[in-house]
């Protein structure tokens, strides 16, 4: 018997979710999982580097909705080809990587074959199913029809349980997490640092897509009363996406240049080492219209590595840290609370440091993916000794 995770969003893709679906499928025995993996214009190379069962499929739909001819062949399509994969490979049940579209076509196989599923909710798309009727409409029908939903955040489990009216007893909670094996502590190294262009600096990182939900502007807005007091600061923004060239254009009109360095996007080795030398790691996350931060990775991977983290008040991101021993939240809908804190935790080096070393440990006892896959494949378990007894 054999489980399907259908998510479009998998490596080589970028970004939290990606990762989440990598670590925990990857620790679970290769024979009873099988991925359903989107397409990426880098695939056949990722996929020589690993031996989990991967097949690659067109699950990018353009519209989530149902409602006009175009969405309605997308989604028959897709449920097409997973019902084949569903026969030929003996899959049992399904995971879903998101409510829509993944959730909506195993719902419509559930009514079809009568397979159940898991579905993945991270938060941020609630936010934005709500703004639309159809969507919401959909969204609901498919949380009604789950055996189980898993929430990324206490954040998203409140908006499940309050906002969509989900059953409690059918929420588990399940964070992302980190190899702390990877992701780990070392002393400040002046060849890594000038090689980065940092040299001896107080750097401010920020790691992740260039969106405007991230926050990136607010930072940067910020830095001009951090810079009074920290004349050196320097703001290294790693990552690309939509809002570069925004973001280069702000720091052009506001006379940052010298204070802002944009990395573009980076492989994992790169990324760690920006982990390790910088000072402080700061997601200024907030909500723009709907659009939240779920939970925050990267949060947990620089804490990883020892350093002390700031986010945005919006989302789930307090769930990342423990407040105030590893990290700060401050609401950073606008500049002047985010540029205060910034300055007193950069004016006190001995307290960045304790708050590292407690980011560690912190991040080692709550988010190994050791820990967490282990937490998953037990929730996995759960569903399959659910349906044997619905099936007796």
């Amino acid at each position: 018997m054999s489980t399907l995770l259908v998510s479009e969003v998998f490596p080589p893709q970028t970004g939290g979710t990606a990762r989440w679906f990598w670590e925990i499928y990857r620790r679970l025995p290769r024979k009873e999982y099988l991925i359903a993996a989107g397409l990426d214009k880098r695939q056949e190379e990722f996929d020589r580097t690993h031996d989990l069962r991967v097949l690659r499929l067109p699950l990018a739909l353009q519209s989530w909705g149902i409602c006009g001819p175009s969405g309605l062949r997308a989604y028959f399509q897709a449920v097409r080809r997973l019902y084949r994969i569903i026969c030929t490979q003996g899959v049992r049940q399904l995971h879903c990587g998101r409510c829509l579209p993944e959730g909506l076509m195993a719902r419509l196989l559930q009514c079809s074959m009568g397979i159940p599923y898991i579905c993945y909710v991270h938060g941020e798309e609630m936010k934005f199913a709500a703004a639309s009727r159809e969507l919401a409409w959909l969204t609901r029908w498919v949380l009604r029809g789950a055996n189980f939903v898993i929430a990324n955040s206490r954040n998203t489990q409140a908006i499940l349980t309050k906002e969509w009216r989900c059953r409690p007893g059918r929420i588990r909670l399940m964070h992302p997490g980190v190899d702390t094996q990877q992701f780990v502590p070392v002393p400040k190294d002046p060849k890594v640092r000038a090689s980065l262009g940092w040299g001896d600096r107080p750097v401010i990182l920020t790691a992740g897509r260039l969106q405007k939900r991230k926050g990136h502007d607010t930072l940067i807005l910020a830095l001009d009363s951090v810079r009074r007091t920290v004349p050196d600061v320097l703001y290294a923004i790693l990552g690309d996406g939509e809002e570069r060239k925004c973001l280069e254009a702000l720091v052009a009109r506001t006379g940052m240049e010298r204070h802002v360095q944009f990395l573009g996007e980076a492989d994992d080795r790169t990324l760690v080492k920006c982990y390790q030398q910088c000072d402080l790691f700061v997601l200024p996350n907030r909500q723009v219209g709907q659009d939240i931060e779920g939970f925050g990775i990267v949060l947990v991977e620089a804490q990883a590595c020892g350093k002390p983290v700031v986010a945005g008040t919006s989302g789930g991101t307090a769930d990342t840290m423990r407040v105030p021993d590893t990290g700060r939240v401050v609401c950073c809908d606008g500049q002047h609370d985010l540029a205060a804190l910034l300055t007193e935790l950069l004016s006190a080096p001995n307290r960045l440091e304790e708050m590292g070393r407690a980011a560690r440990q912190w991040a080692a006892e709550q988010f190994d993916w050791g820990q967490l896959s282990q937490r998953a494949a037990r929730i996995f378990r759960e569903m399959t000794a659910e349906n044997k007894t619905v099936a007796v």
